[in-house]
């Protein structure tokens, strides 16, 4: 069970998708001009990573490694469209706001990143909760992203007017110069988070804990790795 909740935290925090390893940046900036929209496509994409990696995992002894990237591509693709459907028959106007973005998850490159480095390699239920972790940080961030642009933008938060009248929207928000600049802060904001984490323990926010090739000779952690080896 702790293998499950590190995935889950591996997912949400040390590897989060939009804001340490900068995946699937095209669905990121292009439909987080609200809330509601980046919720929506980080829970599509939740759902599809929860069941490719699940499938994958399964599979993972059966698939040949000669033909396991179309192996992946087909089983994703499968439960895309099955997604896909389910969206346009009971929440039409998520679907048509997300638009060309929910067939585009096919070659999402986080799903298909999970499904070669982890689904195809361990267990179903750790494949499962990696699929959640990821899926999750993915959400977390276009959420972020969604309810930035959108009360920057128009004032409102998930369609709830927050500002009062008096405010004048910055246009730009809702615009795609707007999406990089949003996504710029917040990646910024995490790592001077990140920097000031690795400051009240002694060591950097990036810190690989490999002490011997440290450039940081001022490192609490390289200076006690060299006191043990001494």
């Amino acid at each position: 069970m702790k293998k499950c909740f590190e995935r889950l935290y591996n997912g949400l925090v040390r590897e989060n998708p939009t804001f340490v390893l900068m995946l699937g940046m095209c669905p990121t900036l292009a439909v987080t001009t609200s809330a509601i929209n980046g919720v929506g496509m980080g829970l599509t994409t939740t759902a599809v990573l929860i069941m490719s990696n699940m499938i994958i995992s399964m599979l993972r002894k059966v698939i040949p490694d000669g033909v396991r990237i179309p192996a992946f591509i087909v089983i994703i693709a499968s439960f895309v469209t099955i997604v896909e459907l389910c969206l346009e028959a009971y929440i039409p106007t998520l679907y048509e706001a997300l638009g060309l973005y929910i067939p585009l998850i096919v070659v999402n490159c986080i799903i298909l990143g999970r499904a070669e480095s982890f689904a195809s390699k361990d267990r179903v239920i750790y494949s499962i909760f990696d699929g959640l972790g990821m899926g999750l940080g993915f959400t977390l961030g276009l959420t972020c992203i969604g309810i930035v642009r959108e009360i920057l933008g128009n004032g409102t938060v998930f369609g709830f007017t927050v500002l009062p009248e008096s405010y004048e929207p910055f246009t730009i928000f809702i615009l795609a110069p707007g999406a990089f600049l949003v996504l710029a802060f917040l990646v910024a904001l995490m790592n001077k988070i990140k920097l000031l984490k690795g400051k009240d323990t002694g060591v950097t926010g990036d810190c690989d804990k490999l002490c011997r090739n440290c450039p940081n000779k001022g490192c609490v952690g390289k200076s006690i790795d060299t006191e043990v080896a001494g």
